[in-house]
């Protein structure tokens, strides 16, 4: 599945604006707009993204 994909399933369930999670998962407010306008991430970046999710996820449930 794509990035964006799992950001954007993981925004429209947490009701968190993209510029907050870019800043807290990466330490980028605009990660998600560049994302959607065709910004390739490299793995670490990746990672780190997917990290975010679960860790968030994980303390949601």
């Amino acid at each position: 599945m794509s990035l964006l994909i799992e950001i954007d399933r993981f925004l429209r369930k947490t009701d968190m604006p993209p510029t907050r999670f870019g800043r807290e998962a990466v330490n980028d407010p605009r990660l998600v707009f560049d994302i959607r306008r065709g910004r390739e991430c490299g793995a670490k970046v990746r990672a780190r993204i997917l990290a975010y999710i679960a860790a968030q996820m994980q303390a949601r449930s």
